[in-house]
């Protein structure tokens, strides 16, 4: 009986910072693939709060040892590129909302025509967690609110640092 390939799906972001809807969206993956990459994008256009080693740090300790098939690796360059050299059928993407649809939906229509094997799939964090967005918790630490509910401690403890 020959043996099926390991179903592999990239989720790629800024993740600056991670935050407990990223870790859910990750969770959700994980049951539905063999190996989760969280793809911690080095070259985003985005300017951003955290350095790449640190958003890649922040990532990791946000998963521990809660899922053995999920890891955290970092990219350069073009996400089907990345994604070829991984070997990943799929992207995991989240939409909070129907605001987030529009964008999605053209970023998935693009990376399909670079790489027609490449599926995109869409999942929703939970209830408790669809508002939480990375730049909401950047704004509610930058004007020193109160970050816990919304991301890990590793997290809570870089944001306190650069205030």
């Amino acid at each position: 009986m020959m043996s099926q390939a390991p179903r592999i799906a990239v989720y790629p972001g800024t993740f600056d910072p991670i935050t407990y809807g990223h870790v859910d969206l990750a969770l959700r993956a994980a049951r539905l693939f063999d190996e989760v990459i969280v793809a911690v994008a080095g070259d985003s256009g985005k300017s951003t709060l955290f350095p790449l080693a640190k958003r890649r740090a922040l990532a990791e300790e946000a998963f521990g040892a809660e899922s053995a098939n999920i890891r955290v690796e970092q990219f350069d360059g073009l996400l089907v590129d990345f994604a070829r050299e991984c070997h990943a059928t799929a992207l995991v993407r989240g939409l909070r909302a129907v605001s987030d649809f529009e964008y999605e939906i053209q970023l998935a229509a693009i990376n399909r025509r670079l790489n027609a094997e490449l599926e995109t799939v869409f999942l929703s964090p939970a209830e408790d967690l669809g508002f939480v967005s990375s730049s909401i918790v950047r704004e509610l630490a930058r004007l020193g609110g109160d970050v816990t509910d919304f991301v890990p401690p590793a997290v809570v403890r870089a944001l306190a640092e650069l205030n």
